[in-house]
């Protein structure tokens, strides 16, 4: 279970990226915030693309920022924007963070700093998965 503390401080941290966001295309801020068993967090923001394809969304970008400095143990995932809606992953997102841990908290945040938490299981009841 994650505490206020906890919860405050990977809001902050997704917050803090919002505005580096490279969104030419939707104009559709996202940042997100990686907690790491280690106490650490890694955030990301979204990187659009001409070749929409080649888009990498907020989430992917924080993990892929704790998985180039060796992290690979995560305890919590938060996501927010700059609009009233309580933000959830993408379809691709939530595939990427069941690889992680099959019942990872996942806050979904907005502007305002209002969350709800759902596991990863909640957002992606039929993953795909190798077992």
């Amino acid at each position: 279970m994650l505490d206020k503390d906890t919860i405050d401080r990977l809001l902050v941290a997704a917050k803090s990226v919002m505005s580096n966001a490279h969104v030419p295309y939707s104009s559709f801020h996202v940042g997100a915030s990686i907690l790491y068993e280690d106490g650490s967090i890694e955030v990301g923001c979204n990187v659009e693309n001409a070749s929409f394809g080649a888009t990498i969304c907020a989430e992917r970008t924080a993990i892929s920022s704790g998985i180039a400095k060796g992290k690979t143990a995560i305890e919590a995932i938060c996501v927010t924007n700059l609009t009233d809606t309580m933000v959830t992953p993408c379809g691709i997102c939530r595939q990427v963070i069941w690889e992680f841990g099959k019942n990872l908290p996942v806050i979904c945040s907005n502007k305002d700093g209002d969350y709800k938490i759902l596991s990863i299981s909640e957002l992606l009841p039929h993953a795909f998965d190798l077992d």
